[in-house]
């Protein structure tokens, strides 16, 4: 990661990490679960090389920025402060930035598009549309209803319960299993037998992610624990909560949206409706062009991270 530098920035009552490389315009990149600003190093590299100055933060909770304890202090108001705070305070020149978010960072990005608009000149979101559901039902009576209890953002909501059983099969276990999880379906973690096979059961790492790689991912989350990750799907219902004065109110930044048909997202129940069938559009009145990336999973900014370089700088090259 030659060239990258790091530095840590106060903001919004919290020490944030922040990686960063290049100079020009702007991009932050949002990272998602169980991940750091590291999943962005590809783009990080070519992205700062073609004239940008990339800037991936640690979000609150993960690698090397605090970790508040309280679980209410992760809501999206909280997620979107940090990160009007950290681009007064790196990029106090730039009225506007250019934005990447992947998984929870797609959420975040979303969120932060919908509150300060007039921070964002472009957004180009993988993997997590909006919520289709929109304003119906909360997040996780729906994916109860639908899912069960073994569903994972339904078992991560007791505190401190799916950590002790991450703890037992070990942060290595963890984050092998989900960044190799390549399921066209839900993600389900039940008591005794998570990820449904045995802990001992090999796992063979894709072709785009190294065990050097893993290990970083590895180390940090052994240092951080995974709390501070999992409390952002501990308030799914109170973001929805604290959102309720947008009810239907549009995202009017431009965009450009990637999934792979492999994603797990991608397959959750009104998500390829919403996508493909007019709803996303008319939520997003900007929305540029949607990619459905076949043959490819969830982490697709690390899979197909050629493809993904190359998308954002045609995005993103019209708003220089």
């Amino acid at each position: 990661m030659e060239g990258i530098e790091h530095k840590t920035v106060k903001v919004n009552g919290i020490n944030m990490h922040v990686a960063e490389k290049g100079q020009g315009p702007v991009i932050l990149f949002l990272h998602g679960f169980p991940e750091l600003w590291y999943s962005w190093r590809h783009q990080i590299i070519v992205l700062s090389a073609l004239g940008y100055r990339a800037v991936a933060p640690d979000l609150r909770g993960y690698g090397d920025t605090n970790a508040p304890e309280e679980i209410t202090a992760y809501t999206c108001f909280h997620v979107v402060g940090d990160l009007i705070e950290l681009l007064q305070a790196i990029a106090p020149d730039q009225e506007k930035v250019l934005v990447v978010g992947h998984d929870w960072g797609a959420s975040i990005a979303w969120y932060l598009s919908l509150f300060r608009p007039d921070k964002v000149k472009a957004l180009f979101n993988m993997s997590v549309p909006l919520n289709p559901a929109g304003r119906q039902i909360k997040p996780l009576d729906a994916w109860r209803a639908i899912y069960g209890n073994d569903y994972y953002m339904c078992r991560f909501q007791e505190p401190g319960e799916i950590e002790a059983e991450f703890a037992e099969i070990g942060t290595e276990r963890v984050v092998k299993e989900i960044l190799t999880y390549r399921v066209a379906g839900p993600l389900m973690l039940p008591k005794g037998n998570l990820f449904q096979r045995s802990a001992d059961t090999p796992i063979t790492l894709p072709c785009w992610l190294s065990e050097e790689e893993v290990n970083y991912y590895i180390t940090k989350f052994d240092n951080k624990g995974f709390t501070g990750g999992i409390n952002y799907y501990r308030n799914l219902n109170r973001n929805w909560e604290l959102t309720a004065p947008w009810s239907g109110c549009e995202i009017k930044v431009p965009v450009k949206f990637i999934v792979g048909d492999q994603d797990l997202v991608y397959h959750m129940p009104g998500v390829k409706e919403f996508i493909h069938n007019g709803g996303f559009k008319k939520m997003v009145p900007l929305l540029q062009q949607v990619i459905v990336m076949e043959g490819v999973g969830h982490f697709i900014n690390m899979e197909k991270a050629d493809e993904i370089n190359n998308h954002i700088y045609d995005f993103f090259r019209q708003f220089k």
